[in-house]
């Protein structure tokens, strides 16, 4: 810990507790906002689960360059980030097809899969943000063994009106610009709302002049990382019409974005870029770049008959995503791209997933008793293009039916229980190369890279918890059996990973993966104060990674390492802390706390760790809540100091990452302008532009450190109102 981490922490100590001491008997302090609840709806069908919640004005205030880069901050959650606007979600140390994500009821189905595939929703369309932390397969199935993150949009009028926001944001690290527009509204019973967001940004900059892209020197120009300039628009739509026992609401939305990737570490030699193209501009987008356009359409509807609350959700998506790069010949690829080829030169790959989804479920009370039976199902068909290869195409089907149960056993406790059976089926498509081969024989043939694959899987999971509330005190424990279906990349990959510089290759024979699992949960919630402590323990039977081996490929990737999907046991363990105390009326203190530890117990990585283990953290916050009752309300200054402990527990080729603290600073305020109160935010991440790197990253693979100081400004103009307003 440095001197100056040293003294702020000593400043901020010396100025809270004289004070605190002084006036602790005289006041009795209100709560005026906690921003991430613990406590949930009394027959929530998370169960005895953790569960943490943002709004939409939180997601505001911590706003960062993506939605899971905003959510980042909550203890247990993490980033897998690559550049500065494109994440994935992590939680307590499980990501890619271990989280699910929901939007408006229905699963969020992209190219997860993927280290550089972000998450494609828009943060400033969500109401609110609800992290579901341990194993939650019992409600979601396949894919939720890590967690749930479940997105809201705001909460529909209650009376006649028309509301919305128009907010406007700039960030100095890469020069973005952009605005957000968001409508809601309600004539009689019919609701309607929507939005529309902008946004434009350039090379983002990191607090160095060179990287070492796989023992290469890279020199980066004025700290810019080359090629990573993006554009995004995005718009929602909303109808529909409510009642006190019916409601019908359609839901809209297409996510596009174009970004580039970095161009020393993605397909291009790292010493072979043309510099001079490259740095003339910090905002165009050359190769290699991707264009991702997602398209949902979502109808959520429910009927009250008597003590049944019946409810059917119907989801399609589209995910269209295009990745553009430099045609270069590796292997016995032909040197010139032949002029016969009806695949575009610049198209290295392309998914196009389709995604329909149905949800039927019934919620009745029996007794003491509150249960829901239903059963949900998903087709998916990807296919796939372009002149590289690295997953065939596929169809998945699957069904699950399920049975929870919440019984009052008295006032103070609830007991939950939950079941449910999942089938599901996969079949990939045959595939062979474009090109011929010389085989050891000496025989020129087109190598044949994926054989059709059709397997089923099906399983049986359950889950058991307990809720007791003793005055100030929540108790919680939950016990359960998860599973997930493994991916068709784990099956039937067998290609170049670009973006990792390494050479992958799926096992068709690989199971689902089973989980049993444990989570706790102790909070107390006073007047002026909130503690949680929320420990976890985790067993997998047959964890499935991408384990490197020695061998090296000698045909497609110029000398890449091999990886193969694998199976091995599995311990992990750990905890979240969350304090927040409030000393003084204008004054809140807060602590954030995350530790998970794994550890493979079986498989030739035997005692090792698994990939993208997250680092203890610990942050912690001090924010001064001044009243203004005449020109400026609702005013914030805080200062945060997040400590990261060095990452030693690796697993190899993964490199040791070092501990850092970073201080971030945000301000924000509510001004008076007729009929309006304008919001102004101030946010300075990474206060001293320190030089560090996130164990989470995907650029953490090339050294390539996070980026530094970075000033957003936004303006929120709120306007119309409604009639109890």
């Amino acid at each position: 810990m440095n001197r100056r981490t040293i003294f702020t922490l000593l400043f901020t100590y010396g100025i809270l507790y004289p004070v605190f001491a002084q006036e602790k008997a005289a006041k009795t302090i209100g709560l005026r906002e906690v921003h991430v609840e613990g406590k949930r709806y009394k027959h929530s069908s998370e169960g005895a689960l953790s569960v943490d919640v943002l709004t939409s004005d939180s997601i505001q205030k911590y706003q960062a360059g993506s939605l899971m880069q905003t959510l980042s901050r909550l203890p247990g959650v993490n980033a897998i980030g690559i550049g500065a606007s494109q994440s994935k979600p992590q939680i307590r140390g499980l990501g890619f097809n271990r989280v699910a994500t929901l939007e408006n009821g229905i699963k969020h189905e992209g190219q997860q899969w993927g280290l550089d595939h972000g998450l494609e929703i828009d943060q400033y369309s969500i109401g609110t943000a609800e992290i579901i932390k341990g194993a939650s397969s019992f409600m979601y199935g396949s894919d939720a063994i890590g967690g749930v993150i479940r997105l809201s949009p705001p909460a529909e009028l209650q009376k006649d009106g028309l509301k919305g926001i128009f907010n406007l944001l700039t960030k100095s690290n890469n020069a973005t610009y952009g605005g957000s527009l968001q409508l809601q509204g309600r004539k009689g019973n019919w609701v309607f709302g929507g939005g529309l967001t902008l946004l434009d940004y350039g090379d983002y900059r990191v607090p160095t002049d060179t990287v070492h892209v796989y023992n290469y020197p890279v020199p980066l120009k004025d700290g810019y990382v080359r090629n990573t300039a993006g554009r995004e628009n995005n718009f929602q739509l909303r109808s529909g019409y409510v009642t006190e026992r019916f409601s019908s609401i359609l839901y809209l939305s297409n996510y596009h974005t174009k970004i580039g990737f970095f161009a020393n570490a993605h397909g291009l030699e790292p010493q072979g870029v043309d510099t001079a193209l490259y740095d003339r501009s910090n905002r165009d987008i050359l190769y290699p770049s991707q264009h991702i356009n997602h398209f949902k359409l979502i109808s959520r509807n429910t009927l009250a008959l008597g003590t049944h609350k019946l409810a059917v959700d119907l989801g399609y998506q589209r995910n269209h995503r295009k990745e553009y790069n430099k045609y270069k010949a590796h292997g016995y690829m032909p040197p010139e791209y032949p002029a016969y080829m009806t695949i575009p030169m610049q198209l290295e790959r392309l998914y196009d997933k389709n995604i329909y989804n149905i949800t039927i479920k019934d919620q009745f009370a029996w007794s003491a008793h509150r249960l829901t039976i239903g059963a949900n199902g998903e087709y998916q068909d990807n296919m796939i293009d372009g002149w590289s290869f690295l997953i065939p195409s596929f169809r998945q089907r699957a069904i699950g039916f399920f049975l929870h149960d919440h019984y009052q056993l008295d006032a103070q406790t609830t007991l939950y229980g939950a079941l449910r059976y999942d089938n599901s089926q996969i079949q990939t498509s045959f595939y062979q190369d474009w090109f011929e081969s010389e085989l050891e024989d000496g025989q020129l043939k087109k190598v044949v890279r994926a054989n059709a694959v059709d397997r089923s899987f099906s399983s049986l999971v359950w889950s058991l918890g307990a809720a007791r509330q003793f005055g100030p005190w929540e108790t919680k424990i939950n016990i359960g059996k998860s599973f997930r279906v493994p991916s068709a990349q784990e099956l039937a990959a067998n290609g170049v990973n670009y973006h990792y510089f390494s050479y992958e290759k799926g096992d068709a024979s690989l199971s689902p993966e089973q989980s049993y699992q444990a989570d706790f949960s102790l909070a107390r919630r006073t007047t002026n104060s909130y503690i949680a402590f929320t420990p976890f323990f985790n067993y997998f039977t047959n964890y499935i990674y991408l384990n490197p081996t020695p061998r090296y490929d000698q045909y497609y990737g110029a000398g890449n390492q091999i990886f193969e999907y694998s199976e091995s046991k599995v311990r992990r363990y750990g905890a979240e802390i969350r304090m927040e105390y409030r000393p003084l009326l204008h004054w809140k203190v807060e602590l954030l706390g995350e530790y998970v530890r794994s550890k493979q117990l079986s498989g030739s990585k035997k005692g090792y760790t698994l990939p993208f283990s997250p680092a203890p953290s610990l942050l912690f916050d001090v924010s001064w809540l001044p009243k203004d009752k005449t020109h400026f309300k609702d005013s914030y200054i805080s200062l945060d100091c997040k400590w990261t402990m060095g990452q030693s527990n690796i697993v190899p080729p993964e490199n040791l990452s070092d501990g850092y603290q970073i201080f971030n600073l945000r301000a924000g305020t509510q001004v008076q302008l007729y009929r309006s109160k304008i919001q102004l935010r101030l946010q300075v991440q990474n206060l001293f532009d320190r030089k560090y790197m996130d164990h989470t990253s995907f650029y953490r693979l090339i050294a390539l450190p996070e980026q530094g100081r970075n000033i957003t400004i936004s303006i929120g103009v709120p306007f119309g109102k409604n009639s109890t307003s």
